[in-house]
C-alpha cells in the first residue's frame, strides 16, 4: 500500500537556516611539545670539566635505565661558564616538581628523561633518576593534616562516604612498589561536595607535579600514605580525567628504563656536536 505522502518539518534541509548566521566553531590545539636537540656554541666545548661531568651524567643515565639506581651531581662548585654551559645543554623539559619542606625545592626535568635539575637554598644539583628521591620522601608529609572519617559532613554528599573508607582501606595496606590502585571519579556520581569534603579527609601533602605536554597533568600527593590526586587538563585546560591512586608516585611523573636510556645516547649525540 502506498502511504500518504508528508511534508518534511520545517527549519530542515538546504536554505532552511539563516544565511548571515556564523558557526561557532571549537577551537583547536595549536601547539604540541616536541623534542630537540639543543646544541651550545661549539666554542663552550672547551670547558672540559663540564664535557667530564655530561659524560658521567649520561652514564648515570645507562646505570639508571638498567638497575634505577639514582646518583647526584653537585653543580655548586662549577664556574658560572661552566654552570651556564650545563643550563644550555640540559634546557627544560615537560615535568616540573614543587616539593615543600625546609629547604623548599624545585624540581625540573630536562629535555632529557630522567635527568632532574634541583635547586633550593643551598642546593644546586642534577639528579639522575626516575622520579626524585626527596619527592618520594617528602610526598605525604603534612602540609594540611586530613581528617579522615571524622571529617564533619557536608550538606549534598553523595559518594564521598563510601570513597574514603575504600581509600583508607587501600592506603593503611600500602606496601611501596604494589600495582596501583585507582578510583576514576570521572566514571562515579559525585558531587561539588564530595571533592571538599574528601580534600578535608586526605589532607594536604608536601609534593606537586605538573606534566606538560598536549594537555596537562597535575599530580598532587595528599596528607595520606599512598594517595595521590591525578587530573589529565586536555589543550584547553578543561579537566578530562580526575583520579585518586594509590600508589608510590604515579607512572605518569615517571621516567621508564627505555627513556632513561635514550637520554643517555641523546646526550652523548650532543656532546658530540659540541666537541
Amino acid at each position: 500500500m502506498v502511504q500518504n505522502f508528508q511534508m518534511p518539518p520545517t527549519g530542515f534541509g538546504p536554505g532552511s537556516q539563516p544565511e548571515d548566521e556564523t558557526l561557532d566553531v571549537m577551537p583547536m590545539p595549536q601547539e604540541m611539545r616536541t623534542y630537540s636537540p639543543r646544541i651550545p656554541e661549539a666554542a663552550d666545548a672547551s670547558d672540559a670539566a663540564t664535557m667530564r661531568l655530561l659524560d658521567e651524567i649520561a652514564d648515570a643515565a645507562s646505570v639508571c635505565a638498567e638497575t634505577g639506581a639514582a646518583q647526584v651531581f653537585d653543580l655548586s662548585g662549577l664556574s658560572p661558564k661552566s654552570r651556564a654551559l650545563v643550563a644550555e645543554v640540559m634546557g627544560e623539559g615537560e615535568v616540573s616538581i614543587r616539593m615543600r619542606g625546609i629547604p623548599a625545592i624545585a624540581a625540573q626535568e630536562s629535555v632529557f628523561a630522567g635527568v632532574w635539575v634541583l635547586k633550593g637554598e643551598g642546593i644546586d644539583r642534577i639528579e639522575v633518576a626516575p622520579v626524585p628521591t626527596l619527592a618520594l620522601d617528602r610526598a605525604f608529609a603534612p602540609v594540611r593534616a586530613g581528617q579522615g572519617k571524622k571529617t564533619p559532613e557536608l550538606p549534598g554528599l553523595a559518594s564521598a562516604p563510601a570513597l574514603i573508607v575504600e581509600l583508607l582501606d587501600k592506603s593503611g595496606a600500602f606496601v611501596p612498589g604494589q600495582d596501583p590502585h585507582v578510583i576514576n571519579l570521572t566514571l562515579l556520581p559525585h558531587s561539588e561536595p564530595d571533592l571538599v569534603w574528601l580534600d578535608s579527609a586526605l589532607g594536604e601533602g608536601s609534593v606537586t607535579i605538573l606534566s606538560r605536554g598536549y594537555g596537562n597533568c597535575r599530580i598532587t600527593a595528599t596528607a595520606t600514605k599512598g594517595i595521590w590526586r591525578v587530573q589529565f587538563f586536555n589543550s584547553m585546560d578543561t579537566l578530562i580525567l580526575d583520579t585518586f591512586e594509590v600508589t608510590s608516585i604515579p607512572e605518569v611523573a615517571i621516567a621508564a628504563d627505555e627513556d632513561l636510556a635514550d637520554s643517555a645516547l641523546r646526550i652523548r649525540a650532543v656532546m658530540e656536536a659540541i666537541a
